[in-house]
């Protein structure tokens, strides 16, 4: 990609780029429009999503088509209870001169697949951790750096809880969006089923390498704010918190946590990111209102009465909205 002569050039290559990404990812996914937009708003903001839904609604493969269409180095773990921290970020072994070597694991590349992340116990999930907030790992006392740009897209499967780890609210924290994604339209997986049961070849183009995405990930957050934007974030996220002199009144009727200052600074920054993909130089309150609902769904904790009447975390959002 040619240098820019400025953030207004950039910001328009920007919206160019996603609508020509849209399209490629478009020719092996039907349909999905919302969540092929907030994968690629958290590529762009430099943030890590868990993607959740029932088997079969094409996470893994969303995944792998979107890192197809960037080149990028692409590396799939799939997560089983026996697996171990360092089959994740690699170990130290003797070569044959006996000396020790560090072999590094599959969460060194760009853009790390953790399929069914639950499946795992809790000892190599976090080993997931200082990857996912550091872009480092640390073995045998020495830290090892991450290719940059890189991300965790994980998946997880919300109807089959046996046998499963749920993750810690930690290391849900470290992620910028959930993402649900739901059943396909009718007319959708018509297309779906006619798309995949014929035996034509489906190539999509690299229309974007690493140094184009970190030039896009700092031209996001050059974006300019109004006050009135950020001040709307936080008190939002605030009116979560139970408890709190700015809690909202269904907050503390429903809420046994709310939202933590990260929940503010990835709102402000996803809706950086959803101005410029829709053609605007600034956001304004609906471009925060419209990452709110993946930013805050896993931040969240209801109390029993909030389970008992049946009120879900993203009607509870839904309300403060």
């Amino acid at each position: 990609m040619k240098k820019f002569a400025n953030d207004l050039e950039a910001a328009d290559a920007l919206a160019d780029v996603y609508k020509q990404l849209k399209a490629e990812i478009g020719r092996v996914i039907i349909g999905q429009h919302e969540v092929i937009r907030l994968v690629l708003t958290g590529i762009f903001c430099h943030g890590h999503s868990l993607l959740v839904g029932v088997p079969g609604l094409a996470k893994t493969l969303l995944i792998q088509t979107i890192s197809r269409s960037l080149d990028l180095q692409f590396k799939r773990i799939q997560f089983t209870p026996d697996l171990m921290p360092s089959d994740i970020i690699g170990a130290e072994t003797l070569d044959k001169e006996r000396n020790l070597r560090f072999v590094k694991g599959p969460v060194f590349a760009h853009i790390v697949l953790a399929d069914e992340i639950n499946r795992t116990p809790p000892k190599t999930q976090a080993a997931l951790l200082e990857a996912m907030q550091e872009y480092a790992v640390t073995v045998g006392g020495v830290r090892h750096e991450l290719p940059r740009p890189f991300f965790v897209l994980a998946t997880q499967n919300p109807i089959e809880q046996e046998g499963t780890y749920p993750l810690p609210e930690a290391q849900l924290d470290r992620f910028m969006f959930n993402i649900r994604l739901t059943y396909p339209e009718l007319n959708e997986e018509v297309e779906v089923v006619k798309s995949t049961t014929t035996d034509e070849p489906r190539a999509i183009n690299k229309l974007l390498d690493a140094d184009d995405i970190e030039t896009f990930q700092h031209l996001v957050r050059r974006v300019p704010v109004p006050e009135n934007v950020v001040e709307y974030a936080v008190k939002l996220v605030s009116q979560t918190r139970p408890g709190t002199p700015g809690a909202a009144a269904l907050a503390t009727e429903y809420l046994e946590w709310g939202a933590g200052p990260r929940a503010s600074q990835y709102l402000v920054l996803g809706a950086k990111c959803n101005a410029l993909l829709n053609g605007k130089y600034s956001p304004d309150v609906e471009d925060v209102q419209a990452v709110a609902l993946p930013v805050l769904r896993h931040r969240l904790v209801r109390n029993f009465k909030a389970e008992a009447e049946g009120i879900s975390v993203d009607e509870l959002v839904n309300r403060l909205l």
